[in-house]
């Protein structure tokens, strides 16, 4: 990404009704602005300008978060360089958000961001989410760009315990996905449902939030 956002131009984007929208913006920019720096030794994004960046992963991580609104506890799985986690902790500060990423270089990325924007509701635990499944519980598990629905859903079996839903962000192929994975869910005793679409500016894409329960 050759330069970077302004908080202002980053607000700009970003819902009307979010809460703690300024903090949101000033901290989101600072974050795509150390995903820059450290993109040029270590590839983290492919996404190449400053606007896409911001609309694919600020705004696509913060459009749902009525979805997470009044949770306890949510987990992050496969956060990458800390989306969807980083926005949602930032607009939700009484949310506790784990980021699961099994990938040390990223884990460390994400942590040195959260200390950075001092955020105090967000950790990161560099592991496997099948792992943490065995020895935690959340209220909601949330993934973006993380596998395949069929894989994803044995990734994620051992977190959909009673009470726990998942909150997947898909693209335009969702149905198609579900289908592969309707066997599965079956088996697992879970049920989809895609409970919000909406459309990014620019023409950047379709996004669709399936829920996973029980």
């Amino acid at each position: 990404m050759p330069s970077n956002l302004t908080t202002i131009e980053v607000e700009a984007i970003l819902p009307a009704d979010l809460p703690n929208r300024e903090r949101v913006a000033s901290a989101a920019a600072r974050h795509l602005q150390l995903l820059t720096e450290i993109n040029e030794v270590m590839n983290l994004t492919r996404i190449t300008t400053p606007r896409d960046a911001a609309v694919k992963h600020i705004l696509d991580s913060v459009i749902p978060w009525r979805l997470f609104a009044g949770a306890k506890t949510v987990l992050d799985a496969g956060t990458g360089p800390g989306f969807p986690g980083l926005p949602l902790a930032l607009t939700l500060p009484d949310t506790l958000f784990t980021l699961a990423e099994s990938t040390g270089k990223k884990a460390r990325f994400v942590e040195s961001v959260i200390a950075d924007l001092k955020i105090e509701n967000a950790r990161v635990l560099p592991e496997r989410v099948e792992d943490i499944g065995k020895r935690e519980r959340y209220e909601i598990v949330t993934a973006r760009a993380f596998a395949p629905m069929p894989k994803a859903l044995k990734m994620l079996a051992p977190l959909l315990k009673k009470g726990t839903q998942a909150l997947l962000y898909k693209g335009p192929d969702v149905e198609t996905e579900i289908a592969e994975a309707a066997r599965d869910a079956k088996t697992l005793g879970v049920k989809f449902e895609i409970v919000m679409r909406y459309e990014l500016p620019d023409g950047l894409g379709t996004r669709n939030i399936v829920q996973i329960a029980r």
